[in-house]
């Protein structure tokens, strides 16, 4: 968009793409909610994340492609239309069975949603408004985020059913779609050489890529594992209501949307890599405190102290990556996209372990992603 007139008709159904992103974050309610309601052992919940995240490891690339042909709007609307169809499949057929198969479609949608909603939003904002609309659009999907807990509780105690919860998500995924369809949205073109699987995986080859990209899978991981675990963990590490402790993700979620904007007012004064290793310490040391720490109380501070320190950590690696190896920006992009399918690994290992000794050691494995964070922003400071 060349213009630098703020067209708001054409960014806000964008910006409710965000929105509509942030339903992957249901996950962790479905993994307290369906064990409660089904009697699942760890790891069989564990399987709803895994289910939802294993998506960007097949997808992410074959979604560029398919996007530079279709066109950004159209790959969008098609995401909104996945999403919707995955939340409606559990609130109309609720076993087991199809509570995975709607996450997994839940999965595939934000794939797509992920990989066309930014570039989108580039092409309908102003070129000097760019980064500011970007980071509001991080504010849009962390709103959608903090919601969900609560809103479940308030349909459980008012209708008897948390699960209208799928319901009204999936209509104002159906309401997004009509909306961003009903909009004129001229995309750029660019003629450009894509980044093809051969010249991103051959990318790995090359340690310090592969250094980064593994971090993504980490703190995704890191992210969606607490995400998923909290509410189990606080349930039976405090004996905390099952209520309340859904709550906690409310509080990890507001955690992360302070972060972000903290972090983009330190970061004019810090740099990257310092804030890198600043933030990954505290996530470390939060994560061994509320595993230590018996006091409930405390226990709430920490799961905001462990968003805070988590929010930043995916958009610190990509830069630090990108800024070493600026012409290979579309292909450190497409891996690190793929890198998301940790959310489906890391949660899975928790639960495995949660259920051969208890959920405090389970939670225990997200120390040890930190102090691998930890390690690569030493080795990034280093060099």
């Amino acid at each position: 968009m060349n213009t630098q007139k703020v067209n708001i008709t054409k960014i806000l159904p964008v910006l409710m793409a965000f929105f509509v992103m942030s339903f992957v974050d249901l996950v962790g309610i479905g993994v307290d909610r369906v064990s409660k309601d089904m009697n699942l052992s760890a790891t069989l919940a564990q399987l709803i994340p895994s289910a939802a995240f294993l998506w960007f490891l097949l997808l992410s690339v074959p979604v560029g492609v398919m996007q530079s042909r279709l066109g950004k709007r159209f790959m969008l609307n098609i995401g909104m239309g996945v999403t919707a169809l995955g939340l409606l499949v559990p609130y109309f057929f609720y076993t087991f069975e199809m509570v995975l198969i709607g996450f997994a479609l839940l999965g595939i949608g934000n794939t797509i949603v992920q990989v066309s909603a930014n570039p989108l939003l580039v092409d309908v904002v102003p070129g000097n408004r760019t980064s500011s609309f970007l980071s509001f659009s991080q504010f849009i999907k962390a709103i959608g985020s903090m919601i969900g807990a609560p809103l479940a509780a308030v349909l459980a105690s008012r209708f008897g059913d948390w699960k209208l919860l799928f319901l009204v998500f999936g209509v104002v995924s159906i309401l997004s779609v009509l909306w961003l369809g009903s909009v004129k949205i001229d995309e750029a073109k660019l003629e450009e050489v894509k980044a093809t699987f051969g010249s991103s995986f051959k990318l790995l080859g090359t340690g310090f890529v592969m250094m980064m990209v593994l971090s993504i899978f980490i703190v995704v991981g890191v992210d969606v594992g607490f995400n998923s675990n909290s509410g189990q963990f606080l349930i039976k590490q405090f004996g905390i209501d099952q209520t309340a402790a859904e709550s906690g993700r409310s509080v990890y979620f507001f955690g992360r949307m302070l972060g972000t904007f903290t972090g983009a007012l330190l970061l004019t004064r810090i740099s990257s890599r310092k804030f890198f290793m600043w933030t990954s310490l505290l996530g470390i040391l939060c994560l061994v405190a509320i595993l230590l720490i018996p006091s409930p109380a405390v226990a709430w501070g920490l799961v905001f102290m462990i968003g805070l320190s988590v929010a930043n950590i995916w958009p610190l690696v990509f830069s630090i990556a990108v800024e070493k190896y600026p012409a290979r920006s579309n292909e450190i992009s497409g891996l690190m996209m793929m890198a998301i399918c940790g959310g489906a690994v890391i949660p899975l290992l928790i639960g495995w372990v949660s259920d051969i000794s208890n959920v405090a050691f389970g939670m225990s494995v997200l120390v040890l992603c930190m102090i691998y964070l930890f390690s690569v922003s030493l080795y990034c400071l280093k060099k």
